[in-house]
């Protein structure tokens, strides 16, 4: 194989059309865009949300509510997720997230009573629920908070 055989893969290279190059190539005169008005022109196309000069539905819509910026949004996990460690494990947000249980740390984890916990483990982690707490500890576990 030299240099001057090699050619791209069939169907990666794709032919540009040619616009306005006569009246043969179909896509002469107007170029496919009709006859005049607006979207005839060059650099004419209206942009998303133009609604030809009347007030947009963005601006006639009142605007409601707010974005706490000190809120505190938790990561959650379920105690029946924790079925999948070992018995006497020390869980933490590090083997939470190498385990894939949660994805983002965000600012803390809190553990949810849904299910049930058949393991004896320590979790760790910045809130429980009630019912999470109590499931734990009935497990033979301890639920320490971060």
């Amino acid at each position: 194989m030299k240099l001057h055989e090699l050619s791209p893969a069939p169907g990666s290279v794709k032919e540009s059309k040619r616009i306005g190059r006569g009246h043969g190539s179909g896509q002469g005169k107007t170029a496919g865009k009709g006859h005049k008005g607006q979207k005839a022109r060059s650099g004419g196309s209206i942009r998303p949300g133009f609604e030809g000069g009347q007030t947009t539905l963005a601006r006639r819509i009142p605007k409601r509510g707010f974005n706490n910026i000190f809120r505190t949004e938790y990561a959650v996990v379920n105690v029946s997720d924790l079925n999948s460690f070992v018995d006497g494990t020390v869980v933490d947000t590090e083997l939470l997230k190498a385990s894939g249980l949660i994805k983002k740390e965000l600012d803390g984890v809190k553990v949810l009573g849904n299910g049930e916990l058949t393991k004896n483990l320590t979790v760790k982690a910045a809130k429980f629920s009630a019912a999470a707490k109590e499931k734990i500890e009935k497990a033979g576990g301890k639920a320490e908070v971060m």
